[in-house]
């Protein structure tokens, strides 16, 4: 295959001025290059203090670090140098200008590393895809579920099940093609079904727990409602510590969505400041009201603020089915009127505030505790493992022994659709959109 010849190049370090710069290499040329850069290849895997210099004119670039990876045993399977040199934006950027006129050697395209790991056979694309996790997360929960993928535990888990349907889709051809043979195996349905329905059990169980796994990748949702001036733009601000909503005295400031990425416990959490809920004769304020409650069905949590008895329940969504806790602000100001609520805060001087997101974490913690490790964290897989399953349902209800040839073609179907799991079928068509996320250098 052509990109098979070509080297690719990228920084893999951040971008702009720092003390260390990561640049890479894959490919048939790398360790040539290094050689003409350093003089040498030094020792697989080992750092090597060298000099890297213009391979045409002899110029001292910069001193540094320099790896060599032979292949297969690589990131990418392939030759791969790993340059780590000073990290000025000149340096880097000499460095990149002697390589990108070097022959065979080409800027690479973002995911490209990562790519020719998954097309070398290094990794499989669940692998891939808890990579893209691991580089996104943000927290300790992200991090941990992040690691497990990476780790393969959901590419183990479709090998063992597609094992199994292999066994009784061999068990179903043998029926078919040997049935006027005496040792051939015979009345196989029940044999199918006692192979098989572990496995439905097993990816059942992975299908339920989805959805908390991809709240963990996108945040526990917590959407801040309440009617008008009642301190939400404030209350976000102090949570953030920075001035992220505009402040004012004048109802309907807030008209779009302000929200604010916060680890509590280690677990992602999403709060969404929203549009004052009341009825307006605002084209534009009605705009943002209609955002809020959009967000207010989606949320796993609605914190109802209000200042005094008066609220906006009456102005909730219909849809809505989440948890709804009310919280009093303003508490640092003398008692108006009494009314119930579930928590008190001041974003004066902070009271109730350390509470309130201590018990918001609590729920978020219930919510993704179910979820085990390394379990379906992407919408791809959980459309996939439903289609297995759908197909794996139809053999089970089957008790026709003349229709063994459409059990076969669903056992067919569910081990197919359990290969573009990990990539072993079918994954053309989405690798773009996988590999485009990852920055250059990965």
């Amino acid at each position: 295959m052509e990109w098979q010849k070509e080297t690719i190049f990228a920084v893999a370090s951040g971008v702009g001025r720092a003390a260390v710069a990561v640049i890479r290499l894959s490919g048939p040329h790398a360790g040539a290059t290094l050689v003409a850069m350093a003089g040498r290849l030094p020792h697989p895997r080992r750092a090597s203090l060298t000099r890297l210099r213009d391979p045409l004119s002899g110029e001292l670039i910069d001193q540094g670090l320099a790896l060599w990876f032979p292949a297969p045993a690589s990131f990418t399977g392939e030759d791969c140098v790993e340059l780590q040199v000073h990290g000025s934006r000149a340096v880097v950027a000499a460095i990149l200008r002697l390589l990108a006129v070097r022959h065979g050697h080409r800027l690479a395209e973002p995911g490209e590393f990562a790519r020719r790991a998954f097309l070398n056979g290094r990794m499989d694309l669940a692998q891939i895809e808890g990579l893209a996790d691991l580089v996104d997360s943000e927290t300790e929960h992200q991090r941990r579920h992040a690691l497990a993928q990476l780790d393969g535990v959901l590419g183990r888990k479709t090998e063992i099940w597609r094992g199994v349907l292999l066994q009784a889709l061999a068990l179903i051809e043998a029926e078919i093609d040997f049935a006027d043979e005496g040792d051939a195996p015979s009345h196989v349905l029940p044999q199918i079904r006692a192979l098989i329905g572990a496995a439905v059990m097993d990816i059942g169980a992975v299908i339920e727990k989805g959805f908390v796994a991809e709240r963990l990748r996108e945040g526990f949702l917590v959407v801040i409602c309440g009617p008008p001036n009642v301190g939400k733009s404030t209350f976000l601000n102090h949570i953030a510590k920075r001035d992220v909503a505009i402040v004012s005295d004048h109802p309907g400031t807030t008209r779009d969505i302000l929200e604010i990425f916060l680890d509590i416990s280690g677990i992602p959490v999403r709060m969404v400041d929203t549009a004052g809920l009341r009825i307006s004769d605002n084209p534009v304020e009605n705009q943002g009201i209609s955002k809020a409650q959009k967000y207010i069905v989606d949320a796993d949590l609605v914190l109802m603020l209000q200042d005094s008895q008066l609220s906006c329940h009456d102005q909730l969504p219909a849809a809505r089915q989440n948890l709804i806790w009310t919280v009093r602000t303003k508490s640092d100001l003398p008692e108006g009127e009494a009314f119930k609520c579930d928590f008190s805060v001041s974003s004066k001087n902070g009271a109730g505030i350390p509470n309130l997101l201590a018990e918001i974490g609590h729920l978020a913690q219930q919510c993704f505790g179910s979820g085990g490790m390394g379990e379906a964290v992407r919408e791809r897989h959980w459309r996939i493992l439903t289609e297995t399953i759908a197909a794996l349902k139809r053999v089970l209800d089957c008790n026709n022994a003349t229709q063994l040839e459409l059990v076969a073609e669903d056992l067919r179907l569910a081990s197919r659709s359990l290969g573009r799991v990990t990539g072993r079928i079918g994954v053309e068509d989405i690798l773009d959109e996988i590999f485009s996320r990852f920055c250059l250098g990965k």
